[in-house]
């Protein structure tokens, strides 16, 4: 998935709160405002950094969180948001 910056005022803009983990991208919540999305992005690096010995010790991949704008149209057609480590039932998703 490639994210494409939009203009500012687009009313199909939203913000995106990005999972990465190695190579693999995932939108994890989207949000109407930059400052929602930033906010939340804080939030799952806390869980991340809570739960640090957790992941290690379960072999899970670390995710890094970022905020990048995305229009509607660009996400995938069956996009749920992803829980606050990245990942269900042992997978990265």
């Amino acid at each position: 998935m490639q994210l494409v910056p939009v203009p500012r005022g687009d009313d199909d803009t939203l913000w995106a709160v990005i999972a990465t983990a190695g190579r693999q991208n995932r939108v994890a919540e989207v949000f109407r405002s930059r400052n929602a999305a930033l906010a939340d992005r804080e939030w799952r690096a806390q869980q991340v950094t809570a739960y640090a010995d957790f992941l290690a010790r379960a072999r899970q991949p670390v995710p890094h969180y970022s905020v990048a704008p995305i229009r509607r149209a660009d996400l995938p057609r069956k996009w749920t948001p992803l829980p606050a480590l990245g990942f269900l039932r042992g997978q990265f998703i």
